[in-house]
Parts: C-alpha cells; sequence; structure tokens
C-alpha cells in the first residue's frame, strides 16, 4: 500500500494579542465565536511524524500509543481526513481509506499546536496520496475548516497572524535560534476555557468597531516586534514577546507561574507561556546558554512531572520524510 511519513513541527507564539470578537463578514456580520487575533507564529524544531497509508478498506483509523491522543472520530487528524474525503468523495472511492499514525513527540495539550500541526500533515499527505495536485493556498483553506492553527501548521516558518489566525502574511525567516521550553506532564489548559475565560474577564475592553480592529492590525505590521524581527534582532525580540493570555491561564495555575519566574531568573533573551499554556518557553543566543538554562531551572524545580526540551527556529511547515 502506498503511504506518506510527514515531519509536523510544534509552533510557539512570539506575539499574542486579542483584539476582540471575530465577526463574520458580509450584510449579515454577526460574532463568529472566535477571537480578531494579531499573533507572530514561529515553527520549532520539535516534531511530531505522521505516517498517512491507503488502507485497502474504506475506513479512516488513527493509532497513536500517547495515552492523552484520542484514537477515535475526536482527532483532528481523523477530523483532516474525513474532510477531505468529503470534498473530494471522487477521490476518496478510487483511493479508499487510509491508517493514520502518529508519533509523538509534541507534548499533548500543551499551547504548541500539536493537534493542528497533525491535522496539516494529514492534509498534505492526502494530497500526495490521492494525488490531488492542490497548491497551498487551498490546502490552508481547508486548513481553516479544522481550526485557526492549521493553515500557519502548513506553511510553517515565521508568519504574522490576523483575523482569527488564518490570515497570513509571512515574514523574514528566522534560523539559528534557541528555545527552551518546559512544561509539567500532567498539566494541560483548554484553549477554550483560556479564550471563554479572557471574554469573561476583559471582554468589555474589546474593540468593537470594524474599522478600530483594522487600524489596530495594522499597527503592529510597523510596530517594534515586526522591525525587531526584520533585523533580526534576537534581543529586542526577547523584550518584545507577549502573550495576553497569561493574564487568565498565570493566576488559575500557580505552578505555571513559578516555571515562568525560574526561567527569568536565568537571565534569557526573554521568557513566557505559549498560546493557551501550559508550555513555558524561554530565548536563548545559542545552544550553550540554552543547555545552561536548562540545566538551571531544573536545579530550582526538581519535579519529575517536568519535562524540558531545546529545539530551534524552523523555517519550515510540513515536510516529507525522504
Amino acid at each position: 500500500m502506498r503511504s506518506y511519513s510527514l515531519l509536523a513541527p510544534a509552533k510557539i507564539n512570539l506575539y499574542l494579542e486579542i483584539l476582540g470578537d471575530h465577526v463574520t463578514g458580509g450584510e449579515d456580520s454577526r460574532p463568529s465565536g472566535f477571537h480578531e487575533m494579531v499573533m507572530v507564529l514561529q515553527s520549532i524544531s520539535l516534531t511530531d511524524r505522521v505516517d498517512v497509508r491507503a488502507s485497502g478498506t474504506d475506513l479512516i483509523r488513527v493509532y497513536c500509543s500517547h495515552p492523552q491522543v484520542p484514537n477515535d472520530a475526536s482527532n483532528l487528524a481523523y477530523r483532516a481526513a474525513a474532510l477531505m474525503s468529503k470534498q473530494f468523495p471522487d477521490k476518496f472511492a478510487r483511493y479508499g481509506g487510509v491508517d493514520i499514525t502518529i508519533h509523538k513527540q509534541i507534548p499533548v495539550g500543551a499551547g504548541l499546536a500539536g493537534g493542528s500541526s497533525n491535522a496539516a500533515a494529514v492534509l498534505v499527505g492526502l494530497d500526495l496520496l490521492w494525488e490531488l495536485g492542490l497548491t497551498r493556498d487551498e490546502l490552508q483553506d481547508l486548513g481553516a475548516v479544522l481550526g485557526s492553527d492549521v493553515p500557519f501548521c502548513i506553511a510553517g516558518g515565521t508568519a504574522l497572524a490576523t483575523g482569527r489566525g488564518e490570515q497570513l502574511d509571512a515574514l523574514p525567516a528566522l534560523t539559528d535560534r534557541y528555545v527552551v521550553l518546559a512544561k509539567y506532564r500532567s498539566l494541560s489548559v483548554s484553549t477554550a476555557w483560556a479564550y471563554q475565560t479572557y471574554r469573561q474577564q476583559f471582554g468589555a475592553s474589546y474593540l468593537r468597531r470594524g474599522s478600530d480592529l483594522e487600524q489596530r492590525q495594522q499597527q503592529i505590521h510597523s510596530g517594534a516586534m515586526m522591525a525587531a524581527i526584520a533585523q533580526r534582532d534576537a534581543t529586542k525580540m526577547g523584550q518584545l514577546l507577549r502573550n495576553d493570555l497569561e493574564k487568565v491561564v498565570l493566576p488559575a495555575h500557580p505552578q505555571v507561574v513559578q516555571l515562568r519566574e525560574a526561567f527569568q531568573q536565568t537571565n534569557p533573551l526573554g521568557t513566557m507561556m505559549s498560546g493557551s499554556g501550559p508550555t513555558v518557553f524561554a530565548l536563548a543566543e545559542s545552544q550553550t546558554q540554552a543547555e545552561d538554562i536548562q540545566a538551571r531551572v531544573k536545579a530550582a524545580i526538581a519535579n519529575p512531572d517536568l519535562e524540558f526540551w531545546i529545539a530551534t527556529f524552523n523555517p519550515f511547515g510540513i515536510r516529507i520524510v525522504e
């Protein structure tokens, strides 16, 4: 049976600002249930491997040995395959079902878009397996149906994300940058909970008019973070890290506060929680500094439940394993 193996990178947020409620377009514009965002997203070298194989049946099956990863229709990778079968029924009828095997390295429920990256890999894998010949834009449009992070995970690299996160503008690629990540194995944060709680606590400050949202989105294009990226100024980037979701996640999880403070004590270029958390990361100037940061935080928090990774910035999205 034909198959493809793909690498699916994790992502971190270098900047995450919540502007207000996202609204649908058209004459009947109304809240979509999502948020209007301005984000800077960065792929990193921490990756899952996703194998997509023709099964010779009419079934979609997901396999993963990680106990927190569902093997049923609730898995975003399964939903990606189901979406493709619905969008391209003739190809599904011709080529049949697929077996999807996820080799998990990205932690689950971590704010690193592991599930979205797996779904992105399935979209790319089925495009190849079914010989669809889709463009990247077409794949990203399909990905946006599944989740706001999926379009970025397809392309990867460094990008400005607006709208609900699905509108992407590529930024100058950042490479040779090191990042140290840490997460408590037993702790996960629901993305839906984080955003709902943020709306409850800070919704009164949301920008209400479309013109206000558009004006605020434009400001980031000439903002300090964008300038730092253009100049590849890692020190300035570290100083400008921002994540609005820290306002709700940190008060609810003292362990994450302690972890963030321990990272801060090592004098990194910058430290922050990624996405909805609870992963905390620190930017480092070199591999040597990254290893020193990891060792010092391990010594400060001697907890066997705490896991660490050292990664680099990655200019790629989904890639085929040669």
